[in-house]
């Protein structure tokens, strides 16, 4: 029986650990609580839920829900501990978090090819490997993989803009242009002075999350939150991320007073940034003061803004298509480390690293779904993002391809897009004979 090595014991790490163990494997999990805490985490329980006792949507036509279902058909070992420990939340699926900890944990800690070690991992094992550490890994382990990957393979501060479904923006007021008459790569949300005053207003009297005493950083000069710009003077901004220099509203053919960029980051158009616009605001202030820029008023916000510490590769720099390092094929990275942000999108990276090394230690070739499922969608925003600007990312409906002839009523197009999803996964698993890798997931 072959052996492999799953580092770290949260979502991504239990995953990928039972992924490996039902596919024959013989794996020793490492994880350093309680030897080594975290200014998070408060019990040694696997996969203890830090944040909310929330998974999100269950509903099919939700990228949320879209994600479970795709989970469910590998075996997902987190959605099996939240069945067992689900409180009431209507559509979504959230959990009695104490409870949720200790089935996941059984779960693994009671499977026959899974060997728990109580200790911190300081260098990355020889071997085949899966390291799932998190945005708390620990320094020295974080030095290990910055010698493995590079010296820009590991960042330590994010600064995430909001991002905005590209069907939502009211195109009668954004326009598509350049600065001084440059290539259309932007679309522009133009504000008058009186616009600009009244969301300047709104955006100082907004209310800031505080986050954990560990969230706190130091904010950098050139990535300052919005509303740090904003408390400084009146036309702080307008000198800044709103700055409509070298731009003409097509509607007035003058220069607006004050403009708001978006910027593509995905190759189909379906999902635009907000340039500049990372920020401290709760999601609700978020939607109410971000909604009040021409053209974002009916805006699907795909991902919030933050500012927030973390720890995670630039994946589309340093990693293989699907996760690996490019140095060591059996050297596998999965969860938030890699650039996925949410806890289904880790523990779905999770599964997928299982399942690749599992594919890597029988001398086959990995796989990744395509791009028209939420799974194939996430890891072809990982691998094809901007290297140099490449931010963390959850599952939304602006990852996979369009949908040709998709209904015009985003409901209609959504329950759309995902059957197409589901078929397509399912054909994936088929034509890979991935079901065996699912069997005992309830174990």
């Amino acid at each position: 029986m072959s052996a492999a090595i799953v580092v770290g014991g949260g979502l991504a790490g239990c995953e990928a650990a039972l992924a490996l163990a039902r596919s024959g494997h013989q794996v020793a999990l490492i994880e350093m609580r309680p030897v080594r805490t975290t200014e998070a985490h408060r019990t040694d329980a696997l996969g203890e839920l830090v944040c909310t006792n929330s998974f999100k949507s269950e509903l099919p036509a939700t990228a949320h829900g879209q994600l479970k279902r795709e989970m469910r058909c590998l075996g997902s070992a987190l959605l099996a501990a939240a069945d067992e420990s689900r409180v009431p939340a209507g559509s979504a699926l959230a959990v009695d978090r104490h409870l949720f900890a200790n089935a996941l944990t059984l779960r693994v800690e009671a499977h026959p090819g899974i060997t728990v070690t109580r200790d911190e991992a300081e260098s990355i094992p020889e071997g085949p490997v899966v390291v799932s550490t998190g945005p708390l890994t620990s320094a020295a382990l974080a030095d290990a993989i910055r010698a493995e990957l590079g010296d820009e393979g590991l960042a330590f501060y994010d600064a995430i803009a909001p991002i905005v479904h590209a069907d939502s923006l009211d195109r009668r007021l954004v326009f598509a242009a350049g600065r001084y008459g440059q290539e259309a790569d932007y679309l522009n949300c133009p504000l008058d002075a009186a616009e600009y005053d009244a969301f300047l207003a709104a955006l100082r009297r907004a209310d800031v999350y505080d986050g954990h005493d560990w969230d706190t950083v130091p904010y950098f000069e050139g990535c300052l939150p919005i509303e740090v710009m904003a408390a400084r003077g009146h036309d702080t901004l307008r000198f800044g991320p709103m700055k409509p220099v070298g731009l003409r509203d097509p509607r007035t053919g003058s220069r607006p007073h004050a403009v708001v960029q978006l910027r593509r980051e995905d190759r189909a158009g379906q999902m635009w940034n907000l340039v500049g616009f990372q920020t401290r605001l709760r999601t609700g202030e978020q939607r109410r003061v971000f909604s009040m820029i021409p053209g974002l008023g009916e805006a699907e916000f795909l991902r919030w803004g933050s500012i927030h510490r973390n720890t995670y590769l630039n994946f589309p720099r340093c990693l293989t298509a699907w996760g690996s390092s490019r140095r060591r094929e059996d050297l596998f990275f999965a969860g938030q480390l890699t650039g996925v942000e949410g806890y289904t999108e880790s523990a779905a990276s999770g599964i997928l690293a299982g399942i690749n090394l599992d594919r890597v230690m029988k001398g086959q070739e990995p796989v990744v779904p395509a791009g028209v499922t939420m799974m194939g969608g996430l890891y072809r925003y990982l691998r094809q993002a901007d290297p140099d600007s490449f931010q963390p990312m959850n599952s939304n409906w602006g990852l996979v391809d369009p949908l040709p002839g998709a209904p015009r009523k985003k409901a209609l197009r959504r329950e759309a897009l995902a059957e197409r999803a589901d078929r397509c996964f399912r054909n994936w698993i088929a034509e890979h004979d991935l079901v065996p890798a699912a069997v005992g997931a309830r174990q």
